[in-house]
C-alpha cells in the first residue's frame, strides 16, 4: 500500500490551527478601526477589570446626541442602576424594543371644557349685609370649588349670602335635571298625574313620582313634558319665575331665558327631561324653592347691603303661586333623593330632614353640576342652591355634598333654632 505524503498533510494541520489566530486579528483589526473612526482609541482593559458595555460611540459623534440611557451620575456611581440602564439600550433585542417604548411620550387627551373646576370664589364679593354665619358655613362647604352658592330666608325673600356673587347676578345656564320641579308641579296641576300615578316606562319598568324624582329619571318626565306641550309647560314655567329677574333691583342681575319654542333638540322630550333651550340662574331657583318651602308664595329676592337695610327690611311678593295642594305629593321624592337617590351626599342627620333636587348636564364648555334644597326641620327654613362649573368632578351628587356640609355646619350651631322668624303680618300683597 502506497503510503500518504507528508508535506500536505503537516500544511494543513497548521491551517486549521491558524484560523482561530487569524479570526481574532481581523476582529481586532475592524475595532481597532470603528475608534479611529470616531476620534478615539479605546484603551487596552486592565487584567481582572469589569467589562464596558459596548456603546454607539461613532453615531453620537456623527449625530451630536446620545445614544446611551446611562446618566453621569450612574456611571460615576458605577452600581446596580448604571448597569441595568446600559443592559437596557446595549443589551438583546428585547432590551432595545424596552428602550424604544420607555421613549414614547404619554398621549394627552385633550379636556372638551374650557371652564377650570377650581378657582377662588370669594374674588370681588362684598360681605356687607349678609348674614356672617351662614357665609362662613357656605364658603367652608364650597371649598375650592369653582362655583356659587345662594343662600336665602323662603319666609321673607332675604339673601343671606351669595358667595361668588358675579357668577350668581350674571350667569344664567342650562337647569339639567332641576327642571323636574317645573314639570311636576305642572303635571299635577294639569292633572296629567297624582301623587300615586305610576308610569310604565318600558316592558319591565314602571314608576311613580316619588321614585322618578328621588332617582331623577328622565324617561319619566321626558313623558310629562310630551304630555304636557310646549304651550302648557311655558304657561307654568314662566308663572314659577323662568325668564324674569327673581331679585327686586338686584344690579346685573340676568333674567336667563327661555325659549319662544320646543328646542330642536329632542323637542319636549329633552326640555322636560334635561332643559334644553333654557337658561336659569342660581336666584330664579332660589326662589322658586322658597315658594315651595313656604307653600307658594313666590318672593321678590331682596339683598339688604347694610344694617340700616337689614333693619327696614320689608318682605316683597311677587306672586302667590296655587300650588299648597300639590307639594305634599312633591315632597316624599325631594325628600327621598337625600335618603336615598341622587342627592345621597346630602345626608348628615335623620332629625335633620333635606328636600333637595340635583342636576347634571354640560352646557357648552363648562360642565355644570346643581343642587337646589330647603331644610325642613326645625323653627325656620333655609333655601340653599349651590352650583358647580368646570370639568372633572362637576356633578349634582358633588354640589349636593356642598350643600349637605353647609346645612351640617350650620345644624351642629344650632342655627335653625334660634332663627327668629318675620310676622305675617308684615307681608305686603302684590
Amino acid at each position: 500500500m502506497k503510503k500518504a505524503p507528508l508535506i500536505p498533510l503537516v500544511a494543513f494541520c497548521l491551517f486549521l490551527a491558524f484560523q482561530p489566530l487569524a479570526a481574532l486579528s481581523k476582529g481586532a483589526t475592524r475595532t481597532a478601526a470603528s475608534a479611529s473612526k470616531a476620534g478615539s482609541v479605546p484603551s487596552k482593559p486592565r487584567p481582572g477589570a469589569a467589562a464596558v458595555p459596548k456603546t454607539n460611540s461613532g453615531k453620537a459623534a456623527r449625530t451630536g446626541r446620545p445614544t446611551s440611557k446611562v446618566s453621569v451620575r450612574d456611571r460615576a456611581a458605577g452600581g446596580e442602576s448604571a448597569s441595568r440602564k446600559a443592559g437596557a439600550v446595549t443589551g438583546g433585542r428585547g432590551a432595545v424594543r424596552t428602550a424604544k417604548v420607555s421613549r414614547v411620550a404619554p398621549r394627552r387627551v385633550r379636556s372638551p371644557w374650557t371652564v377650570p373646576t377650581f378657582a377662588p370664589s370669594t374674588v370681588g364679593d362684598v360681605e356687607d349685609g349678609e348674614d356672617p354665619v351662614v357665609r362662613r358655613a357656605a364658603i367652608e362647604a364650597l371649598g375650592p370649588y369653582n362655583g356659587t352658592v345662594v343662600a336665602v330666608d323662603p319666609s321673607s325673600g332675604r339673601i343671606l349670602t351669595m358667595v361668588n356673587q358675579k357668577l350668581a347676578l350674571s350667569g344664567s345656564f342650562q337647569p339639567c335635571s332641576t327642571v323636574k320641579l317645573y314639570v311636576a308641579l305642572a303635571a299635577l296641576s294639569e292633572g296629567i298625574i297624582a301623587h300615586d300615578s305610576v308610569l310604565r316606562l318600558s316592558s319591565r319598568v314602571r314608576m311613580d313620582l316619588t321614585q322618578a324624582m328621588a332617582l331623577s329619571n328622565n324617561p319619566f318626565f321626558g313623558m310629562l313634558g310630551v304630555k304636557l306641550g310646549y304651550q302648557r309647560f311655558a304657561y307654568y314655567a314662566r308663572l314659577f319665575g323662568l325668564g324674569e329677574p327673581a331679585g327686586l333691583n338686584l344690579e346685573g342681575e340676568s333674567p336667563g331665558r327661555f325659549p319662544d319654542a320646543p328646542p330642536k333638540n329632542g323637542g319636549m322630550w329633552m326640555m322636560a327631561s334635561f332643559g334644553e333651550g333654557i337658561a336659569q340662574t342660581p336666584l330664579q331657583l332660589a326662589a322658586f324653592l322658597a315658594a315651595l318651602a313656604n307653600g307658594g308664595t313666590l318672593y321678590y329676592l331682596q339683598w339688604p347691603r347694610s344694617q340700616e337695610e337689614i333693619d327696614q327690611f320689608v318682605p316683597r311678593v311677587k306672586r302667590h303661586l296655587d300650588i299648597a295642594r300639590w307639594i305634599p305629593a312633591l315632597k316624599p321624592g325631594l325628600v327621598g333623593a337625600v335618603e336615598f337617590g341622587t342627592a345621597r351626599r346630602a345626608f348628615y342627620a335623620p332629625e335633620a330632614p333635606i328636600c333637595g333636587k340635583t342636576g347634571t348636564c354640560t352646557d357648552g364648555t363648562t360642565h355644570l353640576g346643581w343642587f337646589g334644597s330647603f331644610s325642613d326641620f326645625g323653627n325656620s327654613r333655609l333655601v340653599v342652591v349651590v352650583l358647580m362649573t368646570g370639568g372633572h368632578g362637576v356633578s349634582g351628587p358633588t354640589a349636593a355634598e356642598i350643600a349637605g356640609n353647609l346645612y351640617r355646619r350650620l345644624f351642629e350651631q344650632n342655627y335653625f333654632a334660634r332663627r327668629r322668624l318675620f310676622s305675617p303680618a308684615l307681608m305686603i300683597p302684590r
